[in-house]
C-alpha cells in the first residue's frame, strides 16, 4: 500500500534554496531514515508531510486514508494537566473509549455503561491503559499525578515520546509515523529499549537521527539529502557511505572531464565573431552547461592537519577523594581520578546519577562536600554544553567567530583562517556570511561547537554534544577529535561516538560508585552483560533448595543424577575449545574496533564495520553456549 508519493517538490528561503524538483514515495512497512547536513531541509520536508509548510512547487499526496502522526523536537502542553490527564488528551477512539469508560465506573446510568463496556471492545481498547503504564514506565516516568509544567525538558520529551507510541498503538488503522531526533534526552537502557519497540513493531517509520547504532537496526532505506537533491540508498548505514563515495567519485570524473572540455571551448568563444550563428548559439548554450559543471566545488576541507594546541604542563587534572551529596542523594562518593595527556575519557550512566555535576566539579562550577582538586596552570578549558549560544541577533557567522581571532594556529608556524575553519565545519561561504539568527537550530547548535573548538583549548569537556547535530558534522567532529592532542571528556548517550573517541569509561553505576574502566562504550557494556550473566547464574546456584523437592529428589535419586551429570566427551571438547577461542576472538575484536577509530577512509570503515558486526556474534555466541556448558556442570 502506497502512503505517499512526492514529486518534483521544490522550497527555498529567500535566495537560499533547501530542495529541488525532488522525488519519492513511502510505501507500508518502510522504515526510512534521513541523513543530511543541518539547514538541508530536513525539518521542512518533514512539516511538508504535516501538512504545516507548502511547497513552492511540486505535489506530495498523502493517502487519505492512513495518518500522519509526527514527534517532534518542540513539544506544546498545558503545564497545569497531570502526566496521565496529558496521555489522555489523545484524540482516537480506542482512548475516548477508555476516557468513557473510566467516567462508567461512578455512574449509575446503565444506557451508559453499557455503551461505554461496548465502545471498548469495538475499539480493543482493554490491554491499552497497561500498555500506556508499561511504555511509561519504560521511560522511566512512574509519577502519572505529576504536573507537566514541573517536568524538566527532557521528562517532558519522554512523556511526548510515550503519549506518541501509545496513539500509534491506539490507532488500528494505517500509520505513517515521523520522529525527529527520538534519541534525544534518553539514556542508553531508554534509547536499546526504543530501538527495539520500533525493530519489531510492525509500522510505517520516517526517521530524523544522529545515532548510527539507532538508525542502523531500525531502519532500511536511508535517504540522503544534498546540494538540494534527495538521494535514496537501500541497505545500512555503511552501504550509503560506500554509494556516497561511489557518487562523489564519479561526480569528480564528471568534473574532470568537463574542465578539459571547458578549456577548449573557452578558447573557442574567444575567438568567436560577434555575429553569430544559430548553430555556434547552440554551442554557445552548450559552453555554459560545460561550465556550471566545471566550476562545480566538490572539495572537501581535509582534517589531515597538525593543530598548534595550548602547552600543557606535567599536571593536568588530579580528583582526590571525591564526596558529593544533594540531601540523601549521593553522586560521589570517595572519587579519584588523574587525568593524562591526551586522554579522552567518556563518562556514563543513567540521567541524574551525577554526571553533569562532576563536569561542574571539574571546572570549579559547583563546591565538593570533601576532597582535593588539583588543576594544571597552563589548562584552558573549552565546555560545550547543552544550553544555546548567545548572540546578537543581526551579527553575521563570520563575524562571531572573528570576535575570537582571525586566524587558528597549525604547527610550523601556519595557520587557518576564520573562514576556513567555518567552511572545515561545514559553513559555506554563502552562509558565513548570513546573520546567526536565520541559522536553522541545528546549525546555530554546530556553530556554537565551533565557537568552543576555535578558541583553541587544550581540555576539552562535552556535555551531550551530539544532540541536535547532523550526521555530516559529527564525522567531522569525529576526525577532529581523534587527531586532538589535548585531553577530552565526554558525556554521551550515543554509542557510536564514544566508540570511535574514548579509549577510557568511567561508568555512575549509583549510589557515588564510579567504575573506571579501560575501554570504549561497547567493550564496557560487553564487560557488564558478562558480570550480570555470571552473577545471575550464582545467584541460581546459591538459592535454597525447596523442602518439597529436597524429598522428592531423595526418594528419586535417578531424578537427582539427571539434573547433576557430567560432561560429555563431545561437550567437554567444545568447552576446550571455546576456552581457547574467546581470547583470540576478543583480541581480533579489539584491534578492529581500534582500526576503525582511526580510519576515515569510507570504503574501509564499511569493510572493518561488517568484520566487527561478524567477530561480535561469534565472540557472543561463544559466550552464550560457555555459560550453557558451565550450568550443566
Amino acid at each position: 500500500m502506497n502512503y505517499v508519493s512526492a514529486e518534483n517538490l521544490t522550497k527555498s528561503y529567500g535566495i537560499k534554496v533547501l530542495f529541488e524538483n525532488i522525488s519519492f514515495h513511502i510505501n507500508e512497512g518502510d522504515k526510512i531514515a534521513i541523513v543530511a547536513k543541518n539547514g538541508s531541509g530536513k525539518s521542512t520536508l518533514l512539516k511538508i508531510l504535516m501538512g504545516k509548510e507548502i511547497a513552492d512547487s511540486g505535489t506530495a499526496i498523502i493517502n487519505k486514508d492512513i495518518q500522519v502522526v509526527l514527534f517532534d523536537q518542540e513539544i506544546d502542553f498545558d503545564s497545569n494537566l497531570s502526566i496521565e490527564e496529558f496521555m489522555m488528551t489523545l484524540d482516537s477512539e480506542p482512548i475516548l473509549a477508555l476516557k468513557n469508560y473510566h467516567k462508567s465506573l461512578h455512574s449509575t446510568d446503565h444506557d451508559f455503561i453499557e455503551k461505554a463496556l461496548a465502545d471498548m471492545e469495538a475499539h480493543k481498547a482493554w490491554d491499552l491503559e497497561n500498555e500506556m503504564k508499561q511504555i511509561l514506565s519504560q521511560l522511566k516516568i512512574t509519577d502519572l499525578d505529576a504536573k507537566m509544567g514541573t517536568l524538566s525538558g527532557g521528562q517532558v520529551k519522554r512523556v511526548a515520546l510515550a503519549k506518541l507510541l501509545t496513539e500509534t498503538r491506539a490507532e488500528h488503522k494505517h500509520t505513517l509515523l515521523i520522529m525527529d531526533e527520538p534519541t534525544n534526552h534518553l539514556d542508553v537502557d531508554m534509547v536499546e529499549w526504543l530501538e527495539n519497540y520500533l525493530t519489531k513493531a510492525k509500522i510505517t517509520l520516517l526517521l530524523v537521527t544522529h545515532d548510527r547504532y539507532f538508525l542502523d537496526s531500525v531502519c532500511d532505506i536511508i535517504w540522503e539529502m544534498e546540494d538540494r537533491n534527495l538521494y535514496v540508498h537501500n541497505g545500512s548505514y555503511a552501504t550509503y557511505l560506500e554509494n556516497k563515495m561511489i557518487r562523489e567519485d564519479n561526480m569528480n570524473a564528471t568534473i574532470d572531464k568537463a574542465n578539459n572540455l571547458y578549456r577548449k571551448e573557452l578558447e573557442w568563444m574567444r575567438r568567436q565573431p560577434k555575429a553569430r550563428t544559430t548553430k555556434s548559439k547552440s554551442r554557445i548554450d552548450s559552453f555554459y552547461e560545460t561550465e556550471k559543471v566545471a566550476k562545480t566545488d566538490t572539495r572537501k576541507q581535509g582534517l589531515e592537519l597538525d593543530f598548534e594546541m595550548k602547552r600543557l604542563g606535567n599536571k593536568i587534572l588530579e580528583l582526590k577523594n571525591i564526596d558529593k551529596s544533594f540531601g540523601n542523594k549521593v553522586l560521589l562518593k570517595d572519587f579519584s581520578y588523574q587525568f593524562q595527556r591526551g586522554e579522552k575519557v567518556g563518562i556514563i550512566g543513567k540521567n541524574g546519577a551525577g554526571k553533569s555535576t562532576l563536569l561542574n566539579i571539574i571546572q570549579g562550577l559547583e563546591k565538593i562536600d570533601k576532597g582535593e582538586i588539583e588543576t594544571g596552570e597552563t589548562i584552558s578549558f573549552g565546555y560545550f554544553a547543552q544550553k544555546g549560544l548567545t548572540y546578537k541577533e543581526d551579527e553575521r557567522v563570520i563575524d562571531f567567530i572573528k570576535e575570537i581571532a582571525e586566524f587558528y594556529p597549525l604547527a610550523n608556524g601556519r595557520s587557518l583562517s576564520a573562514s576556513q575553519f567555518l567552511r572545515l565545519f561545514l559553513f559555506d561561504d554563502q552562509t558565513q556570511y548570513s546573520p546567526i539568527s536565520k541559522l536553522s537550530g541545528g546549525e546555530k547548535r554546530r556553530l556554537h561547537l565551533m565557537y568552543i573548538l576555535y578558541q583553541n583549548p587544550n581540555f576539552l569537556i562535552f556535555d551531550e554534544p551530539t544532540n541536535d547535530l547532523d550526521l555530516p558534522t559529527l564525522t567531522v567532529l569525529e576526525n577532529f577529535l581523534q587527531q586532538f592532542q589535548g585531553s577530552l571528556i565526554i558525556v554521551s548517550h550515543d554509542r557510536y561516538f564514544m566508540d570511535r573517541i574514548v579509549d577510557n569509561v568511567l561508568a555512575f553505576e549509583g549510589d557515588g560508585k564510579i567504575r573506571d574502566f579501560v575501554g570504549n562504550f561497547s567493550e564496557y557494556r560487553e564487560a557488564r552483560s558478562r558480570e550480570e550473566a555470571l552473577e545471575k547464574n550464582t545467584t541460581a546456584k546459591a538459592e535454597p533448595i525447596p523442602i518439597k523437592e529436597t524429598v522428592v529428589a531423595t526418594e528419586n535419586t535417578s531424578s537427582s543424577n539427571a539434573q547433576k551429570r557430567k560432561l560429555t566427551f563431545k561437550e567437554q571438547r567444545e568447552l576446550e575449545t571455546i576456552e581457547k577461542e574467546i581470547p583470540g576472538l576478543e583480541e581480533q575484536r579489539a584491534k578492529i574496533l581500534d582500526q576503525l577509530n582511526n580510519e576515515s577512509d569510507y570504503e574501509k570503515i564499511a569493510k572493518l564495520s561488517s568484520e566487527l558486526e561478524t567477530i561480535s556474534e561469534k565472540l557472543e555466541n561463544y559466550e552464550m553456549r560457555w555459560l550453557e556448558l558451565q550450568e550443566i556442570m
